[in-house]
């Protein structure tokens, strides 16, 4: 049982840092919002603890690739931003 509460609580962190991360995502925070609980309640009958551990594992995976799209947005936004100038002059 103590098992369970400690993956229940890993759950529900992660949960909570896809829906903050989802906020800026390109095709909106609803359609995010949306995905993102349908597919956890999909998965909400899951017990099996290795079972929890992948899913949550998955989870961080697309916390970070979100987190990279994001950083890239902002390289490519701060990239044309500051450099447009010179290649208007080559």
């Amino acid at each position: 049982m103590k098992m369970a509460n400690s993956l229940r609580g890993e759950v529900l962190n992660l949960y909570k840092n896809l829906l903050y991360l989802g906020r800026d995502y390109p095709k909106g925070a609803d359609y995010f919002k949306r995905r993102l609980k349908n597919v956890f309640l999909k998965n909400k009958d899951v017990k099996d603890p290795e079972k929890i551990k992948e899913l949550i594992a998955r989870g961080k995976f697309v916390m970070k690739e979100l987190e990279a799209l994001y950083f890239l947005r902002k390289y490519r936004a701060m990239k044309q931003r500051y450099y447009s100038d010179t290649n208007k002059t080559n």
